[in-house]
């Protein structure tokens, strides 16, 4: 047995292939399935996700084109079409990629952490089809280690690398509880949708979302449970917002400094937090120099954000050894399982002759033969029994000049060292 992967990500192939190569949801056990019984492949998994879509089976051979020709199959492409845009791992080497991938090492920014989320979506996806044995069970059960070992032995994760998530972190040293502020947001593109997800995540009391379009607002408030409001509207609602981030597309700015100093007097001068992560600006410069408001650029946070791209590389550094560790575990427990039915076989071989052993004692004992010369006869049989079959391999081994085995004997049965 040994485990091949094939798969595609946001380095190897455009989204032109990458959304072809997608299993959504629905679709997703029927496949793992269909994989399933394909010629020599015994278990199976499928990550699919935006940036990547990757293949993990167990199979009686190393050969990855069964996998590939499956997947070309089942999308509809030809295989040659593929190719170019496919990568391919085996046995050890698909040990580390999945380590590697489930601590966000593999990521498009590096150390993210919804990559292991998704890789244990995976996981329950393959285990609820009846796709996973204990082979492939167990590399995603150390998998999921590996990932929670390196996210607590090093700061891969703990430095945000977004815009978004540095103006939330941000946000979070300027006030002490997030639950107790009101959060407006100006916008409703994928920077303003992450940082709502982000505060949201952290507890914010309250969010508003302004637009041009209500609609769009409306749309991104919903799925946080939030109010919107159009951009008109923003005068009258801007005094109830503790937190202001902003980021559209506008050639002019929205905010400046005579309707956020009337904010400021409504709110009695209490302090707002401000981060405009527009390019051209959203909110007036000057409004930077009012007591009372801290505003932040997105060149304030870009500073922030390659300060910790920095901390990140250092800590993929120790991760890597991590994950060199952490694979020779899982590859010992392994190839320790190969060796389990030799053992069990080799017990059951003992065993045999022990009872062999016991039952030629005990006639004896029952013909009035004395107990200690029972005993004597006993263990000489049983120890003449045990050593006779590896004796005669090892002098075998010897005539043969296969030294090796003898070497190997030699350890196997703890023996001190020739002189």
């Amino acid at each position: 047995m040994t485990f091949i992967a094939v798969g595609v990500n946001y380095n190897t192939a455009p989204v032109a292939v990458r959304e072809r190569l997608v299993f959504p949801t629905d679709i997703l056990a029927s496949s793992l399935q269909q994989l399933s019984k394909v010629q020599d492949i015994h278990e199976a998994a499928i990550l699919s996700t935006c940036n990547r879509t990757e293949f993990y089976c167990n199979a009686a051979t190393a050969n990855q084109d069964i996998l590939i020709d499956w997947i070309a199959a089942n999308k509809d492409i030809e295989p040659a079409s593929l190719m170019p845009y496919l990568y391919s791992y085996t046995d050890r080497s698909v040990c580390r990629h999945m380590f590697r991938v489930a601590c966000g090492l593999d990521s498009m920014i590096l150390g993210e952490p919804q990559i292991l989320g998704q890789m244990k979506t995976a996981y329950q996806a393959a285990y609820d089809a009846g796709t996973l044995g204990k082979q492939l069970g167990r590399l995603f059960q150390h998998t999921f280690t590996a990932a929670k070992k390196v996210r607590t032995d090093t700061a891969i994760g703990s430095s945000p690398v977004s815009v978004a998530f540095a103006a939330v972190q941000l946000a979070q040293q300027i006030f002490d509880k997030l639950s107790e502020q009101t959060a407006l947001l100006i916008g409703a593109g994928e920077t303003i949708e992450l940082t709502a997800r982000h505060l949201t995540q952290q507890g914010i009391k309250r969010i508003i979302i302004a637009n041009r379009t209500y609609d769009k607002a409306h749309a991104l408030a919903m799925r946080f449970n939030g109010y919107a409001i159009e951009l008109a509207e923003l005068p009258a609602h801007l005094a109830e917002a503790d937190i202001v981030i902003s980021s559209t597309a506008s050639q002019l700015p929205i905010l400046g400094k005579g309707g956020v100093e009337s904010a400021l007097k409504k709110r009695k001068h209490k302090p707002m937090f401000m981060v405009d992560l527009a390019v051209p600006r959203d909110i007036e410069t000057e409004v930077g120099k009012l007591d009372d408001v801290y505003l932040y650029t997105i060149d304030d946070l870009q500073h922030i954000i390659n300060q910790n791209m920095d901390s990140r590389r250092l800590a993929a550094e120790q991760a890597e050894d991590i994950i060199d560790t952490q694979v020779n575990d899982f590859l010992a427990w392994l190839n320790a399982q190969s060796a389990q039915t030799t053992i069990q076989e080799y017990r059951f071989q003992a065993e045999q002759h022990r009872d062999e052993a016991l039952q030629k004692a005990l006639a004896l004992l029952k013909n009035g033969v004395p107990a200690e010369v029972a005993l004597n006869r006993l263990a000489h049989s049983l120890t003449n029994k045990l050593i006779h079959t590896p004796s005669a391999q090892i002098r075998e081994a010897a005539e043969n000049e296969r030294y090796d085995l003898v070497t190997a004997a030699r350890d196997i049965f703890k023996l001190p060292p020739t002189q």
